[in-house]
């Protein structure tokens, strides 16, 4: 098996941006012994189907062939080399057309550049250089303005162009066409002229050369006709109308006779006058007149003739009444204004004045008509430049709901919320004012609209840490201390205390509480400041070895902290220097020394109990006879009292601290460091209360509390500077409407704002309740109320009766007229105004003029048409309206002609029955109503919901029965078409609570607990994620914790006194057991209550037997042993380690050993926050364990014991990370719809308030949304096409072209189909003179006149070596004139000649071009590239000779001028040539009269060379020509009648014969 791919052909796309494999298509062949199949694929891609948007997909088909041709399965072929059937793309709709644009930047500067080789003719045009200058050409999205993908904005309009050539042109002549062909004459006999036109293509540009005349003519060969039969048509021709005037004095009283109104049943009589023509008429009344023209008879020879020759039924009018014509009238303007804007807050749009003029009197008939009635022209603030820039507010208070909301928008509003939060501040825009000139910047601080700021503006939220508050925690109490004076100074006094303390473990945050008192006394008697510390000596016998003896003792004066100080300050303590003591001898009971006091029983007494403490000795040798016997029993021990003091204590209790104030003598001292008297921050006091309180009865007497340890009542505190709530200026006031209102219109109000800048602190300034106002605009002008008021109609006045007598068969006073009425100007009171007021206010002003038909007798009169019938509700229902015949009309037969003249007329009648299309794409999914309006400051996005049910809307179009387009409200109350949709709503992961903390795991020293979460439900549609979670889908939080060593310990009491086993031994020495009883008690109260011993370590039992011995006599006697020395401080390492340590017995002797124990901390715990915190801010610990040498751990009381230091710091600072979701703005109102009227687009929009955090959900990519608004009619006038020239009456001469002005309903898209309305629905007419009418001219026979105008040629463009450099072209179009008669040649019109600018034009280039030379002559002519042969256009300095001319000219006899341009011999000569290369003479070639000679010269007689001969030198190796067409000089004549033939290649005889000559040689075969 082998694969191969085979190219099959090539294929280029249609678009650019579907440019891909279809390039250079291919099949894959599959080659197999019986079969080969391949993959085939369509060479384009399909259109870009789908939602609108990048949701698009574009497909093609693939299918697999075999390589006979026909279609398989796809199994058939390799699946893995099947081509891509599918990919996504871009939808383009059309009403992205509203969304993305072109954007180009400015062109660059022109820069030149170079073409190799120079240019043809470059110095000809000095002025022309060649450049090349670029912009760049981007697709735009326009509401973010960011780059999309061109192919976007090439769906609606075509790329513009990114580069185009600069110069400084060149002139360019006008560019005409070719001649058309010649005009056919007539058959008949007598003078005509044939013509032939040419067009314009090109115009003359640059000061280039006129176009030519457009026209040619001729006369035609026919022969002249005999005298007197002459064959000739003839036309009438009608005249234009004269001027309108105003009938001669004379004749008005003719017109004002009264006659009877034959188009009135009434029969009353009626004024055919004409009011304008009283002397004394009121201004702007309306003159009517009369005009009149002149009908001639047209011979084809363009002579006037006889009118009877042309004349006709009916004989056209020559007379019509007409309105005299007056121009509006209008007063002086007014002065300007003052400039609107004196200064520039809040709005970017220039300031303007203005000037006013009224109307006297409107324009009649054909007069001017009113200029525009206000002037407006921008104008400058005056030397002002502005700038606008961001300003924030201060940071408002932490918030932790914020931050809350996100997680859980229905929590209740928690007390005590602390840790990481949400703050946020105002950001809002200013205006900065540049004074021109002076380079300074002035700032004020008033809000303006934000859009005037320029790029992005400032954060409005960000996250913070609100302290969570901490209660105070205190360590245990120390032991009591002993008995000291108050103050050591003053020791005399003899009453002292007794006092514990404990520490500060954690100081307190945020909370108004303090910490707990942390020491207590208690009054005690016979205090001491310093004392003697006494040890004892060596005992030394007075005599001998044994016996009574002393023992030295020595001392060290102490203070209170243990220190050493100087002997003489317990100089007057009295210490005994020896103490008696006693060695036993060797017969003598022997004594132990004393152990030490045992702890004591109680830590106070009272009535109840008191607190004792004991100690003992023991019996180590009993007497031999003679010796000195022991002590009894009772001896051995000793009992006393201790903590004797009762069972209350006192400590100094006081109130919380004042806030910090102000005092007398620190604010003068502030005053004396600055005095400016602005600041207000400072040094000032705090005070408090303080109690001495007794435990058990509360407040007493100070004197119970030490007075060396009171709290102190005034402390100096920094005084907070007062901060006052700051607030900006208030905004400029809206603007109120300038346009007058209506008189019922509702009250236009404007507001203004101010932003709060800092709040109040401190005991500053509060801020003001007010920030937003409210007032009614002031001034807002009332439109004032004027209406027209008409007046009756005039009678029908008709053309004068001596102008109307002077045509044949228009004696009767009948026939058109005009009537006219006065229309006057009334105000709202119906008081007088003038007419400048209607037309301010009262709209468009009625016809004065009204065309009127005065009834002549033998015309049809009828009644006025009644009202339609009415309509009953079947839509199929008609409707009619009737009138009858007046007068003698009624017994006239033709009136009679219901064909004619109907008297009924029948419509259908009008059908309310509505249906609805679609229209558009579908909306987004559109949650809520979506018409809230952007608010400050930050907003949950989950406020505004932004999940869940929906609707998408898409807009109707509304239809009537005539498929007419309506409103859309007549379908639809909201013009859409609403479905329900669904926005999946993001879940966050969620876990359980925290489960409760597990037990310690030590049960001595540190450990952890744990407590976990378990999975509930897993994150989808965008929700957070969970943590990390373990296989059983839980998570785990673990902390240190630490349990108390030794809670329970074992107490021993002393040991009994050593039993001898063997009772026959008389000695009472030797070996024997002792016992003691052992208990379990609670650590914390020695000697207390007692526990079952199952709650102490077992494996730590004291033992409660052990062996003795007595001493027998004289044997040596030595003490137990004493108490461990204590370890040595090493530095400060944390593990101690002791080699040596030393015991003493009464004999001196010594052992020695060693200790260790070490503090140890655990690892770091994790981060712990808050109870009411879920970030932020928190801590972590770890724990101190205690370690003895052989790793048991133990309590920490004996690493205290021996001061062992802790290594490190057991508690630090962390940082939890807040999760936060994205945070959006509401979203915007809707905007207005883009169109007015058809399709159009409403979008809305909301901004990124805070970044997503942490895992938290990220900022959607939508924040825009769309929909198309309801399809509403567009009506708009639509004018037909120009109808022929018509000319009334007759067949040539001034006529008119008419068009029909038609109001017609469409939906404002390219493809709409407009459908007529009433005239109503589109507002005012048009101008009928200026739109409908235009004035036009049929040529009579013999008359010169102008063409149609040509087609609008190409659009060209101006170039340069092929690059334009205009981004428009131009195109023309011309007329000319066609003579028809030569006679009239001289009134012909001149040519005429339009061009305007075009796009998409192309460049072409003008080459000459030239035919084959015939006779020394030949065609040159001008050709474009397109191919179109053209004069003009082609450099004039390039042209190419149409004539070949010699020289020197041929004089020579028998000469004359060669193709080649060198004189030649004729047929028969041959030429003799100079040195020089010239003719010398033409010498006759003998032999020539034998017809079969085979040497021939090259001419005959009159009959040039064939031009083909030069041609067939030069293919040959050897070439008989120069290149200036010359012979060379090795070409010879060798014979007088032979004829030469060149077979070989000899070079030339250094000396030629003298008779020979250079001959021109034909080759014939």
């Amino acid at each position: 098996m082998c694969w191969k791919w085979k190219h099959l052909a090539r294929c280029t796309s249609q678009t650019n941006s579907e440019v891909d494999a279809c390039e250079v298509p291919f099949l894959l062949l599959r080659l197999c012994s019986q079969s080969s199949t391949l993959w085939h694929l369509s060479c384009h891609w399909g259109r870009c189907v789908g939602d609108c948007g990048s949701g698009g997909i574009r497909s093609r088909a693939v299918w697999c062939t075999h390589v006979e041709g026909w279609t398989t399965y796809h199994a058939n072929c390799d699946q893995k080399d099947k081509p891509e059937s599918q990919r996504r793309c871009f939808k383009i709709c059309d009403w992205h057309l509203e969304l993305f644009e072109w954007e180009v930047s400015a062109w660059d500067r022109c820069g030149l550049i170079s073409f190799a080789g120079g240019e043809v003719g470059a110095g000809a045009c000095v002025t022309a250089q060649h450049g090349l200058q670029r912009r760049s050409v981007h697709c735009l999205q326009k509401l973010n303005r960011t780059i999309v993908a061109n192919e976007i904005c090439e769906y609606f309009t075509p790329q513009p162009p990114a580069e185009q050539a600069c110069l400084v042109p060149c002139p360019r002549d006008c560019v005409v066409s070719e001649f058309s062909g010649w005009s056919e004459c007539g058959t008949g006999c007598g003078k005509s002229l044939q013509h032939r036109t040419r067009v314009v293509i090109a115009p003359p540009l640059y000061g280039g050369a006129p176009c030519p005349n457009l026209t040619e003519s001729r006369a035609c060969s026919t022969p002249a006709c005999p005298l007197g039969e002459e064959e000739h048509t003839y036309s009438l021709r009608v005249g234009p109308w004269g001027e309108c005037q105003l009938p001669h004095p004379k004749d008005i009283d003719l017109v004002g006779r009264t006659m009877l109104d034959l188009g009135s049943d009434s029969g009353e009589p009626s004024t055919s006058g004409l009011q304008g023509y009283k002397p004394h008429h009121r201004p702007r009344q309306v003159d009517i007149g009369y005009q009149t023209r002149q009908v001639r008879c047209v011979r084809s020879d363009g002579k006037n003739t006889a009118l009877s020759l042309c004349l006709q039924d009916p004989v056209p009018l020559t007379f019509k009444s007409c309105v005299i014509a007056k121009d509006c009238e209008m007063s002086e303007w007014s002065p300007w204004s003052a400039c609107s804007r004196t200064c520039g807050w809040g709005d970017l749009a220039p300031g303007f004045r203005s000037r006013h003029r009224g109307v006297r009197s409107v324009a009649v008939g054909a007069g001017k008509q009113c200029l525009e009635l206000e002037e407006r022209e921008a104008c400058s603030a005056g030397g002002k430049e502005l700038l606008f820039a961001w300003r924030t507010s201060e940071w408002k208070a932490c918030q932790v709901s914020l931050l809350l909301d996100q997680q859980d928008p229905r929590h209740h509003k928690h007390v005590g919320l602390c840790g990481g939060g949400i703050q946020t501040r105002e950001v809002y825009c200013i205006q900065i004012t540049t004074e021109l000139g002076m380079h300074r910047l002035k700032e004020a601080t008033r809000p303006v609209n934000g859009k005037l700021c320029p790029g992005p503006a400032p954060p409005a939220s960000q996250l913070c840490n609100l302290p969570c508050p901490s209660e105070c925690v205190v360590s245990a109490w120390s032991g009591w201390g002993p008995c000291l004076h108050e103050n050591c100074q003053d020791y005399h006094r003899g009453r002292g205390f007794r006092m514990r303390q404990r520490q500060v473990i954690v100081d307190p945050v945020g909370t108004l509480a303090d910490c707990p008192h942390l020491i207590e006394s208690i009054p005690c008697e016979d205090p001491v400041c310093y004392e003697w510390i006494v040890s004892e000596g060596v005992c030394v016998a007075d005599h001998g070895k044994c016996g009574p003896g002393n023992r030295i003792l020595k001392a060290v004066c102490k203070n209170k902290k243990g220190e050493e100080v100087p002997h003489h300050l317990c100089s007057e303590l009295p210490y005994p220097e020896v103490v008696a003591c006693e060695i036993p001898c060797a017969m003598d009971c022997v004594i132990s020394e004393w152990s030490a006091w045992s702890p004591c029983s109680h830590s106070c007494s009272s009535k109840n109990a008191e607190g004792s403490q004991s100690r003992s000795r023991s019996i180590l040798a009993l007497p031999a006879e003679g010796g000195k016997a022991c002590p009894p029993d009772r001896a051995l021990q000793e009992h006393r009292a201790c903590n004797d003091h009762p069972c209350v204590h006192f400590f100094w209790e006081t109130s919380p601290w004042s806030s910090c104030s102000e005092d007398v003598l620190v604010t003068a001292l502030n005053a004396t460091i600055n005095w400016s008297r602005e600041a207000t921050c400072g040094v000032g006091i705090q005070t408090r209360k303080v109690f001495c309180m007794k435990s058990s009865s509360g407040q007493v007497t100070p004197k119970r509390c030490p007075e060396s340890i009171r709290p102190e009542t005034v402390r100096p505190c920094l005084l907070l500077c007062k901060k006052n709530c700051v607030v900006t200026p208030f905004s400029e006031w809206t603007r109120c409407p300038t346009a007058c209102q209506p008189g019922n219109a509702t009250a236009v109000k404007q507001s203004r704002y101010r932003i709060i800048v800092q709040d109040a602190a401190n005991g500053g300034q509060t801020c003001p309740d007010t920030l937003y106002e409210e007032r009614e605009c002031e001034d807002t002008p009332i439109c004032p109320v004027y209406r027209w008021k008409t007046h009756r109609w005039s009678h029908c006045v008709l053309v004068p009766h001596a102008v109307r007598q002077s045509v044949l068969g228009h004696s009767e006073a009948c026939g058109h007229g005009l009537q006219s009425r006065a229309v006057t100007c009334l105000s709202e009171h119906n008081d007088s105004a003038t007419v400048g007021d209607c037309v301010q206010w009262a709209g468009a002003m009625p016809s004065l003029v009204q065309e009127c038909l005065v009834p002549c007798k033998d015309d049809c009169t009828f009644t006025p048409w009644s009202k339609f019938t009415a309509c009953s509700f079947d839509c199929e229902s008609t409707r009619s309206r009737r009138r009858s015949l007046t007068g003698r009309s009624r017994k006239r037969d033709k009136c009679q002609n219901t064909e004619v003249y109907p008297l009924v007329e029948t419509e259908l009648c009008p059908c309310e029955v509505f249906t609805s299309q679609p229209h558009g794409n579908w909306s987004d999914c559109i949650i809520g109503g979506g018409t809230s309006e952007p608010q400050f400051g930050t907003q949950s996005h989950r406020d505004a919901k932004e999940c869940g049910k929906g609707v998408r809307l898409r807009a109707i179009a509304c239809y009537d029965k005539t498929g007419r387009l309506v409103e859309p409200f007549r379908c639809s109350s909201s013009g859409y078409i609403e479905e329900s949709c669904t926005v999946p709503c993001p879940f966050d992961c969620k876990l359980s609570d925290w489960s409760s903390w597990s037990p310690c795991s030590s049960s001595c020293g540190p450990g952890v607990k744990v407590r976990y979460k378990w999975l509930k439900e897993k994150p989808y549609n965008g929700g957070r994620p969970c943590p990390k979670l373990d296989l059983k889908n839980q998570v785990y939080e673990a902390v240190p914790c630490y349990s108390e060593c030794n809670q329970y310990s074992w107490v021993v009491e002393p040991w009994s006194p050593c039993k001898i086993k063997s009772e026959q031994n008389s000695l009472h020495c030797g070996e024997g057991i002792q016992t003691r009883k052992v208990r379990c008690v609670k650590t914390k109260d020695h000697g207390g209550e007692t526990v079952p011993n199952a709650l102490c370590n077992q494996a730590e039992i004291p033992d409660v037997m052990q062996k003795c011995s007595l001493y027998c006599p004289s044997e040596c006697v030595v003490s137990d042993w004493g108490q461990w020395s204590k370890c040595p401080q090493v530095g400060s390492l944390a593990c101690v380690s002791v080699s040596i340590l030393m015991r003493r017995s009464s004999l001196t002797a010594m052992t020695y050993s060693s200790c260790t124990l070490c503090s140890v901390s655990a690892g770091w715990g994790g981060c712990q926050l808050d109870a009411n915190a879920t970030c932020g801010h928190g801590e972590r610990r770890r724990l101190l364990s205690c370690r003895r040498s052989d790793g048991a751990t133990v309590s920490m009381q004996h690493c205290q014991r021996f001061r062992l230091e802790k290594p490190v710091q057991t508690s630090s600072q962390c940082v939890v990370g807040c999760t936060v979701d994205c945070q959006l703005s509401a979203w915007s109102a809707w905007s207005q719809c883009s169109h007015t009227c058809g399709t159009g687009q409403m979008v809305r929009g909301r901004s990124v308030v805070l970044q997503a955090e942490g895992e938290g959900r990220p900022c959607p990519e939508q924040l825009t949304q769309h929909r198309s608004c309801p399809v509403k009619p567009c009506y708009s006038w639509l004018l037909g096409p120009w109808s022929p020239c018509r000319v009334q009456g007759g067949q040539c001469g001034d006529g008119l072209q008419v068009r029909n002005l038609t109001c017609v309903v469409h939906d404002a898209s390219v493809s709409a189909t407009s459908k007529p309305v009433e005239n109503a629905l589109c507002g005012e007419l048009p101008l009928k003179e200026s739109v409908l009418q235009l004035p036009c001219s049929l040529p009579c026979p013999g008359d010169c006149h102008l063409t149609e105008w040509s087609e609008w040629s190409s659009c060209e463009l101006t170039c340069i070596n092929g690059r334009s450099f205009e981004t428009m072209g131009h195109q023309s179009r011309s007329r000319a004139f066609i003579i028809r008669s030569s006679e009239n040649q001289e009134r012909c019109p001149g040519q005429a000649m339009e061009t305007r600018p075009c796009s998409g034009g192309k460049c072409y280039d003008y080459l000459w071009k030239t035919s084959l030379w015939r006779d020394n002559v030949r065609t040159v002519w001008c050709q474009r590239s397109d191919g179109i042969n053209v004069t003009g256009g082609c450099a004039v300095r390039t042209k190419p000779a149409e004539v070949r001319y010699c020289s020197p000219a041929c004089t020579k006899p028998f000469s004359y001028c060669t193709q080649r341009g060198v004189c030649g011999c004729e047929r028969g000569y041959t030429e003799i040539m100079r040195s020089n290369g010239f003719l010398d003479y033409c010498m006759k070639v003998p032999g020539l009269e034998d017809k079969k000679a085979d040497v021939k010269t090259i001419a005959g007689k009159n009959k040039p060379v064939n031009s083909k001969m030069h041609d067939i030198f030069k293919g040959w190796s050897i070439q008989p020509f120069n290149p200036d067409g010359k012979l060379k000089m090795w070409v010879y004549g060798v014979s007088a009648g032979g004829f030469l033939i060149i077979g070989d290649v000899c070079p030339p005889p250094k000396q030629p014969p003298p008779w020979a000559g250079v001959v021109d040689l034909a080759w014939q075969s």
